[in-house]
């Protein structure tokens, strides 16, 4: 095994990951992934693929993600991780299906209508 690569994604955000044998690093563009995703409540969010396998001391990975805001990165790293440990060993799907690491989540942000201040939202009505 020399590098496994996949993407991953989310809303806006695009993770290209490059998966190799290692001690377990998270490099996210050149940054540790606990420096780069500083949120306390998105910090674990890259993790969760190796640990739900039991491998996340067993690889380093590296990662380039772009686009979208901290959250969707971290969810489109997540992601990546999770497609590059099932191309490593197909026993490591069902696990991960079952947690929904390989599904890519289809919500995004609703456009804006014409005529109006937001998506869904309407501008005040005055009767007089």
């Amino acid at each position: 095994m020399e590098q496994i690569n996949a993407v991953g994604r989310r809303k806006a955000a695009v993770a290209r990951v490059y998966l190799r044998k290692g001690e377990g690093k998270i490099t996210v563009n050149g940054k540790d992934y606990r420096e780069y995703f500083t949120a306390a409540h998105v910090t674990g969010i890259p993790m969760e693929a190796l640990t739900t396998v039991d491998v996340a001391s067993a690889y380093d990975v590296l990662v380039t993600v772009a686009g979208g805001g901290f959250k969707g990165q971290a969810e489109a790293v997540r992601m990546g991780i999770a497609r590059a440990l099932v191309q490593l060993n197909e026993e490591f799907r069902k696990p991960l299906k079952v947690k929904k690491m390989l599904m890519r989540d289809p919500r995004a942000v609703e456009r804006k209508k014409y005529g109006r201040p937001k998506a869904r939202a309407r501008f005040q009505f005055s009767k007089r």
